[in-house]
């Protein structure tokens, strides 16, 4: 039974900010505002604790903001033979797609067959991906032949190395928006009583007699500073997660080796129609998508190494060839870079052994560990299971009686924006960013500039902008293009046109200066350039 929870208007930035210096005490503090600490204080908050989540940056910034777009459950995992691992992530894809109908929806995926044993192999194989789904799954998989198979991808190449295409399968997994994900779970954190604060940054822990006690902040955007009481510190920063574990053990080992995934965002025209291209296995082992995503597609990934954790990554060109290189084997047309809109890179937390005997394995993908202060630090796993990573983490604190005992609600809880959706909510297809609004819509289109459109490559509008500065927590020129609006994603050139016009607007919003309005032109150019192509 779905739980019915009543929208909530987030405070202003300076009330949010007067509760974190008028309330001191919490029950449990998340640091870090991605989809594990976005989904863990969700969880905490609907269990009934007093949380608190902050975000040095913006909700999403880093890794959450940079996926594939694919609420999957590893249709590669099936050859490893992880069964377990399927079936959770394939459950949570249900769950998903059945609490936020608004954000995550079905899409057909062409594995094309160019040798003989394709077809039946992953034919095969992706009936028993339909078979764990069970009773959640999205639709069922079936075998296409030559002609099937062009009419569903109609620019896949008739020939890769020789080989003609025999034909393909078609399966179905999720497609969704991350970034629009993540400002979902933060409205329904809001709704469920919780509070969250971006832009406020971890400076230290707190300790007494052993025992993590809490945390220091201080307003990335300002000069206050804040000391933080709580029964349960839960570390939850990704890639990141060391640096806090070393706020209170300066020796702690690493426990996170980074890696790298790059993505590409090429015009429509390279895959029309409404389905995807999925090469299980490149000629160097690798896996290829080709994703029709907000009237672009994205093709991608890699996965580098990195040694160092930048916030904001930059694709490496051998990476960016290799996409391109890869995509033109298969496709009719070759993409060249003079054709990529936007190129994106995010840094995966790949978990390495610590060697400490307090750390629970609960999911093969992330990693729980509980340190000898009490500190609860999470990572590794994918957007897909969040949820589940969340339960766990809540399940933990209360294994180790930091909360007291209390059942998770998020299975059946619809985030915020699912109920109640307007029978004019633009089709998954159409690219329209009104679709991720769901039950707001309504209000989105009521605010001044509904029909004033910034950048029309990602059908931002006015309006679009007023929302995101009164609802949903907008600080920056770049969180607007960046996430509540994914115009940087999918044409670097196009959101950095329309920088001048949000600035002006969030302004006017805001109550900021000609000056902000100046810095933050600048900024943002500094950051675009970053996703352009010379």
């Amino acid at each position: 039974m779905p739980i019915n929870v009543p929208p909530v208007q987030p405070p202003s930035r300076g009330e949010l900010l007067n509760t974190l210096s008028r309330e001191a005490r919490w029950d449990v503090i998340v640091i870090g505002g991605g989809a594990t600490g976005l989904g863990t204080a969700l969880d905490a908050a609907a269990r009934g604790y007093r949380t608190l989540l902050l975000e040095a940056a913006d909700f999403a910034k880093g890794t959450s903001s940079k996926a594939t777009k694919l609420v999957h459950g590893g249709v590669r995992y099936l050859a490893q033979g992880n069964i377990g691992l399927v079936r959770e992530a394939l459950h949570e894809r249900g769950l998903l797609a059945r609490n936020a109908p608004h954000v995550v929806w079905p899409l057909g995926f062409v594995v094309p067959a160019y040798q003989m044993f394709d077809q039946p192999f992953y034919g095969i194989g992706l009936k028993v991906y339909d078979m764990l789904a069970g009773g959640l799954n999205l639709s069922g998989s079936r075998w296409l032949n030559h002609r099937e198979t062009l009419e569903a991808a109609p620019t896949l190449a008739e020939h890769v190395g020789g080989r003609p295409l025999r034909g393909g399968n078609l399966y179905f997994d999720g497609q969704f928006d991350d970034a629009r994900l993540a400002m979902a779970l933060m409205r329904t954190l809001f709704d469920v009583g919780g509070t969250a604060v971006n832009y406020v940054r971890v400076t230290g822990l707190t300790q007494s007699n052993g025992v993590v006690t809490g945390v220091t902040a201080q307003d990335a955007l300002g000069d206050a500073t804040f000391t933080l009481r709580a029964d349960c510190v839960i570390n939850a920063t990704g890639v990141w997660v060391d640096a806090v574990r070393q706020m209170e053990d300066s020796q702690a080992r690493t426990m996170v080796a980074p890696s790298q995934g790059v993505h590409l965002t090429i015009p429509r025209s390279f895959l029309p129609g409404d389905r995807a291209i999925l090469i299980p296995k490149t000629d160097d082992g690798r896996v290829l998508f080709l994703v029709p995503w907000n009237g672009h597609v994205i093709v991608g990934t890699t996965d580098t190494p990195r040694k160092d954790l930048p916030l904001e990554p930059r694709a490496a060109s051998d990476d960016i060839d290799f996409i391109l290189e890869t995509a033109a084997r298969y496709l009719a047309r070759d993409p060249s870079r003079a054709d990529v809109t936007s190129v994106w890179a995010g840094l995966r937390p790949l978990v390495k052994a610590t060697g400490e005997a307090s750390t629970a394995s609960l999911s093969r993908e992330h990693t729980i560990l509980v340190s000898k202060a009490g500190l609860i630090t999470v990572t590794g796993g994918k957007w897909t299971t969040y949820r589940k990573m969340a339960e766990d983490v809540m399940d933990t604190a209360i294994q180790r009686q930091l909360v007291r005992a209390a059942p998770c609600r998020t299975a059946d809880l619809p985030l915020h924006g699912a109920a109640g959706v307007p029978e004019n909510l633009p089709p998954a297809r159409s690219g329209s960013p009104d679709r991720y609004y769901g039950a707001d819509l309504p209000l989105v289109q009521a605010l001044p500039g509904a029909d004033a459109v910034i950048v029309p490559a990602s059908g931002l509008t006015e309006a679009h902008v007023r929302f995101a500065a009164r609802h949903e927590l907008a600080r920056r020129v770049e969180d607007v293009l960046g996430r509540r609006n994914r115009a940087l994603f999918l044409d670097a050139r196009a959101a950095l046109a329309g920088a001048p016009r949000v600035a002006e607007i969030l302004a006017e919003e805001l109550g900021h200066d000609a000056a902000w309005q100046a810095r933050e032109r600048e900024d943002f150019g500094t950051l675009a350039r970053g996703y352009m192509l010379d």
